[in-house]
């Protein structure tokens, strides 16, 4: 468990910071290295109005994109997870590939297939929910689709 947590504390200090200039210095060719898809998701603050970059865990499923809003775990949701649901419409960049994405909370029956899915490409995020249920809350999936589908 210390290695999660101490990845877990990289992953929000370091890789954070690091990464969004990594993908844009090299059109997303080179990232930090963590065994997972990243993408760029670009949001508007709920409160601030401020544009803001946020690299992410992600992958796909039947063309949307799927962000898990775990915060490794902590007592609370994210800030990019409060901006989404305030400001759905966002950006989403990875491997030099973008477009513009509207975001939402997954339906109970999604996000039972979907953590599925996510567990078995991190097996991390089940160690995440059982911290975050020691703080009464559920992680949310975040089902990220294409504006030009509707």
């Amino acid at each position: 468990m210390a290695k999660t947590r101490f990845g877990g504390w990289v992953a929000l200090n370091v890789a954070n910071k690091v990464d969004p200039v990594l993908m844009r210095a090299t059109g997303g060719r080179v990232r930090i290295p963590n065994g997972a898809s990243t993408v760029l998701l670009t949001h508007t603050g709920a409160k601030s109005g401020t544009t803001r970059t946020t690299p992410l865990v992600y992958f796909t499923d039947a063309g949307n994109v799927i962000l898990i809003a775990s915060q490794t775990g902590k007592p609370k949701h994210p800030g990019w997870f409060h901006n989404l649901r305030a400001n759905p419409d966002v950006e989403l960049w990875s491997a030099g590939r973008g477009g513009a994405y509207r975001a939402r909370v997954a339906t109970p029956a999604e996000r039972e297939r979907l953590w599925s899915l996510a567990t078995r490409l991190y097996p991390g995020y089940d160690d995440y929910q059982r911290r975050a249920d020691a703080a009464g809350r559920r992680i949310p999936v975040v089902v990220c689709e294409p504006r030009d589908r509707a």
